[in-house]
Parts: structure tokens; sequence; C-alpha cells
């Protein structure tokens, strides 16, 4: 029989297998036995370390099976952030285009502008022109009776400046003009549509002589509620 058994050193554990023969006479008896140590010990050691090394091997196995399980999900993030990158980018490449298309638009728009505004600028002072040359008083109101343009006649004979009145409300002036006595003249020119007057009116001139003033209201081309004044001294006539 045999068994295994074990020897600490100074150095290193030993291992041996220990083997009793038992030792037997020609009649079989047994007159003893014979007992035999087998060093085991480099084989014992070979086992625990290949025992260690595939214990190793496997703790590394499942570490690298859980990475590769980290890796697949972090590629599949991964991927999936790059569908949604590259969404994103075909969404801002086709804002830009819409952005690019509108900026055309705003500048074709601009330019638009620009042109009806030189026209604008151009019939305005035409008309500014046109008024300046009229030796009676002309003022144009618009839908809330403020005043819009009060050509130089109309300085001439009140002795307001145009910057002094604009965009002032022509019943609340203060001149030589009674201009309560025209607020019906212009609400029937607004109503009909059609030139209203003319009326003969008492009045005060700039230099202090009292006149008498025709005035003649006529509704303003292109605005519904616009009026067109026409004043004249008739005192001489």
């Amino acid at each position: 029989m045999s068994r295994s058994a074990r020897r600490v050193s100074d150095e290193n554990v030993q291992y041996f297998d220990i083997i009793i023969q038992p030792l037997t006479t020609e009649n079989d008896l047994v007159a003893g036995f014979a007992v035999v140590f087998v060093d085991t010990t480099l084989a014992t050691r070979l086992q625990i370390e290949v025992k260690r090394s595939r214990q190793d091997l496997e703790t590394a196995y499942e570490e690298l099976q859980s990475t590769n399980e980290e890796l697949e999900t972090t590629n599949e993030e991964l991927q999936s952030s790059i569908e949604e990158l590259e969404t994103t980018n075909e969404e801002l490449e086709t804002t830009n285009e819409e952005l690019q298309s509108g900026n055309e638009e705003l500048e074709t728009t601009n330019e638009e502008m620009r042109i009806q505004t030189a026209e604008l600028d151009e019939a305005r002072a035409f008309l500014e022109g046109v008024l300046s040359s009229v030796g009676a008083g002309v003022v144009v109101l618009d839908a809330d009776t403020q005043v819009r343009s009060w050509n130089r006649g109309a300085e001439e004979l009140w002795g307001l400046r145009q910057h002094e009145v604009r965009l002032e409300d022509f019943f609340s002036l203060d001149f030589g003009l009674p201009t309560s006595d025209l607020r019906e003249l212009v609400r029937e020119c607004v109503a009909v549509k059609s030139r209203t007057g003319p009326v003969e009116l008492r009045a005060v001139n700039r230099i202090g002589r009292t006149i008498t003033c025709t005035v003649v209201c006529s509704p303003l081309d292109g605005s519904t509620d616009g009026v067109v004044l026409l004043m004249e001294d008739i005192t001489n006539r």
C-alpha cells in the first residue's frame, strides 16, 4: 500500500509518496514491513502550477469575455452615435441650404426694397417740388388728421414751417385759420370720397392781416381716409 505525505524544509515544501510493503517468509508469514519514500515534489509542484495556471486562465477568459461584451456594447453605442451624427449632419445640411435660400430671397427682397425706396424718394421729391411751386397753401392729412405735408404756400400764408407741424393733429394747431370750422368739410369728403367745398372763412394770415380764405377738400388718391386741403387767399379778388 501507499500514501502521500509532505515534509516542510527550511526553504520549500517537499512532497513524498510513502509505499509500505509487507515482508513475508516462505510460509507467507509477515516478518516486517518495508517503507519506501518516493519524492514527488516536482510532479506535485507541476500539478499545483498547472491548476493555478488553469484557474488564472479561466479568470482571464472570464475577464476577456466580460471585456468583449463591454466592447460590443460600446461599439453598438458608437454605431448609434454615428447614425445620430449622420442624421444631425443631414439636418444641418438641409438647414444650411434653407438658410442660404432664405438669404438669397432676403437679398432679392432687399434689392427690391432699395429700388422701391429710391422710386419713393424720387416721387416724394417730385411731389414736394410740385407742391412748392403751387402758390396756394396745400396741406395733406392722413387718416388720423395728422399733417403729412405742408407746402411752401401754407408756410407763406400762415407762418408755420413744415417741421413745426409735421405729424401734428391739424385741428389742434394754433394759427390764423379757424380749423374747427373745417371738421365737417373733411368728414364729408372722407365719407363721400369726393371733393367738398369750397368754403369761405375769415382768417388771419402770418403778418396779422385779416383775409378771406377759401378751402377745398379732396380725397387723397391711394388712401380712402387721407385728404388734401387747398387753401387760397381771395381777399383782393
